[in-house]
């Protein structure tokens, strides 16, 4: 049986414009994108130069560089869209300071690792699936 999840985004903005849209590159993976009224966060990783990343499997690396934006700088976000688990794409900073309620969209296995770090709003995806 296969299930279908539907992210119903909060309408809370009166003027749309969607012929117009902005992406803010980050760092590493994690981009603000801005489009029709609705502000979404790729992959979030705010660790700075220097900091060392668990990348999993017992890896590590190090941070090169600082990213291009705080993670307390971020405006209202509606969704954050997560390609996966790892400590480069989502790290110890994001897990502990972003709002719990944030809707997150991810992998099955992402999904059931953040309800267990509290959050309550994630929605799983299948690989290649629509």
């Amino acid at each position: 049986m296969e299930y279908v999840h539907t992210v119903i985004l909060p309408n809370t903005r009166q003027d749309v414009d969607i012929e117009r849209g902005s992406i803010f590159f980050i760092g590493t993976a994690t981009a603000l994108l801005r489009y029709a009224g609705f502000t979404i966060l790729t992959d979030p990783n705010f660790l700075h130069q220097g900091d060392h990343i668990h990348i999993g499997y017992g890896l590590r690396t190090v941070r090169l560089t600082d990213p291009a934006l705080e993670l307390e700088a971020l405006p209202p976000l509606d969704l954050v869209l997560l390609s996966h688990l790892h400590e480069d794409h989502f790290d110890r900073l994001v897990a502990k300071k972003l709002e719990k309620s944030t809707p997150i969209v991810t992998t099955q296995q992402a999904a059931t690792a953040l309800s267990k770090k509290g959050f309550h709003t994630t929605y799983p995806c299948q690989p290649g699936r629509r």
